[in-house]
């Protein structure tokens, strides 16, 4: 079966860290761009950050630069969203998927939640 699952939300303190883990199970995630997403309560799903599956090339929304780093280990077939200086407004619950544009992933699994 093919999927991604992500893990490693919970609550965090102010300023806390957490590491969001995106694994990929029946494929491998090398030949593909691997994007992270949050939905807020009561607000629609945004992008957060993109890696490429080329280059390495990452994106970050406005809202995590400087605070958040994406990367992936292709050996363990994962994707990671490391999170720094964790604020209220981080709080949502956190998708991967293999693209970087919410509105184009037709599919998606159950998210990990951040309490603040």
């Amino acid at each position: 079966q093919v999927q991604l699952v992500e893990s490693g939300g919970g609550l965090v303190q102010p300023g806390g860290s957490l590491r969001l883990s995106c694994a990929a199970s029946g494929f491998t995630l090398d030949y593909y761009v691997i994007g992270w997403f949050r939905q807020a309560p009561g607000k629609e799903r945004e992008g957060v950050s993109c890696i490429s599956s080329s280059d390495g090339s990452t994106y970050y929304a406005e809202s995590v630069k400087g605070r958040f780093t994406i990367s992936r280990d292709n050996a363990k077939n994962t994707v990671y969203l490391q999170m720094n200086s964790l604020i209220p407004e981080d709080t949502a619950v956190y998708y991967c998927a293999a693209d970087c544009r919410p509105d184009i992933v037709d599919s998606w699994g159950q998210g990990t939640q951040v309490h603040y």
